[in-house]
Order: structure tokens, then sequence, then C-alpha cells
């Protein structure tokens, strides 16, 4: 118990203290997302990363923690899986690149002693599918932080309640990790995550979320998995269908996400985070409840239906078209219109009455 304290607190200092570090050789060296409004620096990632990582492998040299084969498995994986998102911030790359190295990644970490060879197949599908899906979340900021959180403390819960010590530290180290990222990631953000820590938080989620349901029954977790992972599946979801009905590629790029749709109709960057984080929350609540038995596994269709229907409608909101342009000078001061003096009435009057 003090030990996980004492990790968690690390790991958020010295997350909060690197990320910040890192934004000096991002912006010397043009590692930028330049697709905002702002250029970003994105190593923060590799901040959320580097962190998680050491201090989880501190616990297993000091043998205060002990990782098992499976924990560190997982973090080799999801190691490697933030090397090839830096990559992909340190010059673009297609998108089937990361796709096939998320694939090998997830093969690796799969428990294929309980779910078998077939039920294998699924899993690792999913844990691309949700990996990546965190990467489609990293377009505002602090959104995918603040979901990471949330899930972070979700999956924990649940691996606590299977007795998962080890993989219930690693996800509050993450966790508390991703808080002292967000401390340089709330708006206006000073640094992003980047494909590198997106990949990472996502990839991590993902496969430990696989290993707690690991033997239980593969209808219900279908469902726990789904809740605990809703906002990031639904936001897939949202694009694919948004790009498939205007006739655009599916890896096109473009402001078409759950967060975009929310800014256009007013929210503020600020507002769009904290609404999907209690978006989040809701859903993850959900799946712990169920996978602790406290709750209906029916419960997880009020989740399903609930994204289907934001989902339909953020569909009316038209990602594609020009945006509104403001009714005044950016940056400039509104002058009111200026009032007539009583002389230049008069004077109007004379000239109109000849």
């Amino acid at each position: 118990m003090l030990y996980g304290i004492a990790a968690a607190t690390t790991a958020l200092l010295l997350a909060a203290a690197l990320a910040a570090l890192l934004r000096l050789p991002a912006l010397r060296f043009g590692i930028l997302d330049r697709r905002r409004q702002r250029p970003l620096p994105l190593l923060g990632g590799v901040a959320v990363a580097l962190v998680t990582c050491l201090v989880a492998a501190a616990g297993e040299w000091t043998r205060f923690a002990p990782l098992g084969p499976e924990i560190g498995r997982l973090l080799i994986a999801a190691g490697a899986v933030a090397v090839l998102g830096l990559i992909a911030d340190v010059r673009r790359v297609k998108a089937r690149f990361l796709v096939g190295g998320t694939v090998v990644a997830a093969a690796c970490v799969v428990p294929y002693g309980d779910t078998g060879f077939l039920l294998a197949l699924p899993a690792i599908g999913w844990i691309v599918l949700v990996t990546i899906g965190f990467k489609a979340l990293d377009h505002a900021d602090a959104l995918v932080g603040t979901v990471g959180v949330v899930t972070a403390f979700g999956v924990g819960v649940c691996a606590a309640a299977e007795v998962m010590d080890e993989l219930a530290v690693l996800l509050s180290v993450l966790a508390a990790a991703l808080t002292g990222f967000l401390m340089q990631n709330w708006h206006p953000a000073r640094i992003g995550l980047g494909a590198s820590g997106s990949l990472f938080v996502g990839f991590v989620l993902a496969s430990s979320a696989v290993m707690t349901r690991a033997g239980h029954d593969p209808v219900s977790s279908i469902g726990v998995l789904y809740s605990l992972t809703a906002l990031a599946t639904a936001d897939v979801l949202l694009v694919a269908l948004s790009r498939r009905l205007a006739g655009r590629p599916l890896l096109r790029r473009g402001p078409d996400h759950v967060a975009h749709r929310l800014r256009r109709v007013g929210l503020t960057p600020q507002g769009v985070t904290v609404l999907l984080g209690l978006g989040a929350f809701a859903a993850v609540l959900v799946g712990v409840l169920v996978h602790m038995g406290w709750m209906a596994e029916v419960r997880v269709l009020w989740v399903a239906g609930a994204a289907l229907i934001a989902v339909f409608a953020l569909l009316h909101i038209k990602p594609y078209g020009p945006r509104r342009q403001p009714s005044f000078p950016v940056g400039g001061t509104v002058r009111p219109p200026a009032q007539a003096t009583s002389s230049q009435v008069g004077a109007r009057l004379r000239v109109r009455n000849g």
C-alpha cells in the first residue's frame, strides 16, 4: 500500500517535470503537431511512457512490487508501441505501419492460456482497435489524459478485484503519470502526447483490461470491455460513418471527431474535455460495477445505447464545411457606433430641407 502511494507520487512529479523539460527539444527539432491553430510540441508521450516504465521497473528492481512475466511482457510490448508512435511523430508514416506493429505487440501480451486461440484473435483485434481509438482522441487539449486517468482507475479496480496486484500498481502509476502530464497539457496546452503517448496509453489500458477479463464468460466480457473504453470506440465509429457518408477516404484526416463537433456547437475546449471526461467516467463506472457483480450484465446495454444515440446525434453536425467566421476582427477592439452630435443633426436637417 505504502509503495503504491510512493510510486504514484513519484510518477506524478517526474512526469510533470519531464514533460516540461522535453518541450524545449521538441521545439528545437521541430517535433510539432501543425494541425492545430498553433504548433504544439509532441514529446509529452515520451515523458508518460518513460516515467511509467521506469517507476514500474524500479518496483521490480527493489522487489517491493515484482512485475512478473506477464506484466514484464506488457511493458516491453507497450514500450515498442511507444517507439512506433515516436517514429510517426518525427516523420510521416503510413497507418498500416502503426497498425501492423500494434498487432504484433498485442499478440505478445494476450493470455492464451486463459483465452485459448479462438478467443485470442478477437482479443488482439480489440486491443488494436482501442489503441488506435486513443490515438484518434489525441486532437484536443487534455482529452486523452483525462480519459486515460479515468480508464486507468477503472481497470485498476477490476485488476485489484481479481487479485492482480502487480497490474493494479502499474495502472495506478500510469494514472499518476498522466495526471502529472495534464499539468502541462490542460488548455492552452504547452505540450502534447503525440502518437507515442496516445498509442502507449491505449495499448496498456486495452491489454490490461483483456488480462483482467481473461477466464470470464466471453459474452459478459464483451460488454465490460466495451464499457471500459466506450468513448474511444464511439469516436472511431463516428469518424468511420462520417467519412463513409461524405465519400471521403477512411484514413484522410479531418475535423470530424467528437471533440471537433462539440466545439462547432459552441463548447469551449475546457468544456469539451470535462463533458467527455464525465461521459467516460459514467461508462467506466458501469463496466466496473458489472465486473464486480454489483450490477446486472444487461446494464452495459445502457452504455451501448447512449453511445449510439450520441453518435447519430453528432452525425448531424456537419464537420467538413467552412467554419463560421466571427462578426468582429479577431484580437481587435469592437468599437460602438459613433453618436451624432446636436450640431451634426442640425446640419443634416438643413441640407435635407434645402
